[in-house]
């Protein structure tokens, strides 16, 4: 791919580790791995990530900000996603995701949605059952061990990394706002990659 071509510098991503694995792999991940390097870290193929968060950014910019959640259990990626959500207007859950808020309509609580983002599916597995019960698509950052099951498009990822995970919302971000109309061009963007990744 040419370097036009991906929605950050290729450097970035590098950087970022975004294409490290772990050593677990999985039948449901095998056709993203690029190679497994000697200390048995699996990577990933760049050029898939990129293209899996383009699609990513296409389907979500057919939905107004209010009819998406993403969860968010896993620590590393709070910050990360509190940025995405104040940048884009879509709803978060960061830390516990309340299970039954879109499907027990008699909770206070209660939520619809249309398209659900997990950062990574076994500790948002609530998230992910709640939208297969309700036929709500996910879109899911996965890594080499996670499964894909009630899974409708699968970003491989490093998903444990802050860095990784801050270079996932900080692109989906930009390209939703660039998607919906909200912004013209990437330096109409407020973000830096360091808001987004910064420890």
């Amino acid at each position: 791919m040419s370097e036009e071509q991906f929605l950050m510098p290729l450097e970035e991503y590098l950087k970022a580790g975004l294409h490290i694995g772990t050593k677990f792999r999985n039948k449901f991940m095998a056709k993203f791995i690029y190679k497994v390097r000697p200390d048995g870290l699996s990577v990933l193929n760049i050029e898939q990530i990129n293209n899996r968060l383009d699609m990513a950014a296409n389907i979500m910019s057919k939905f107004d900000p209010k009819d998406i959640i993403v969860a968010c259990r896993r620590e590393n990626g709070w910050k990360a996603v509190k940025l995405f959500s104040d940048a884009t207007g879509i709803r978060s859950f960061i830390g516990r995701y309340p299970p039954g808020i879109l499907t027990n309509v008699d909770l206070e609580t209660f939520m619809e949605c249309k398209l659900i983002i997990v950062t990574d599916p076994w500790p948002d597995k609530n998230a992910v059952i709640d939208a297969s019960k309700l036929g709500i698509p996910v879109i899911a950052l996965c890594d080499t061990n996670n499964d894909s099951r009630n899974l409708d498009l699968i970003i491989p990822c490093n998903n444990k990394g802050k860095k990784s995970l801050g270079i996932i919302f900080m692109v989906l971000a930009k390209e939703y706002l660039k998607r919906r109309g909200i912004i013209k061009s990437d330096k109409e963007f407020k973000f830096s990659l360091d808001d987004f990744t910064a420890e």
